[in-house]
């Protein structure tokens, strides 16, 4: 009779992001919880916060509402 050993070998490998089709990607961040930002409206927020700011005006909501889009929370 033979006795099965098991090995386990630890290796490094380097990978680039450019080795990944965008729905590999998509999938990934969808199993992390990393959802995507709408760029429409985090760039019109920008910009209702740079207007704002400009002319010495609170911006404080828009940004509240831009930190939401970013990270899903408000502190």
């Amino acid at each position: 009779m033979s006795k099965y050993q098991t090995v386990y070998k630890e290796v490094e490998i380097d990978v680039d992001l450019a080795d990944f089709d965008d729905e590999e990607i998509l999938d990934e961040m969808e199993i992390r919880g990393l959802g995507l930002v709408d760029r429409s409206i985090t760039t019109e927020l920008l910009v209702t916060i740079y207007h704002k700011r400009r002319n010495g005006l609170d911006y404080q909501y828009e940004l509240d509402q831009l930190i939401y889009e970013g990270l899903g929370r408000i502190i």
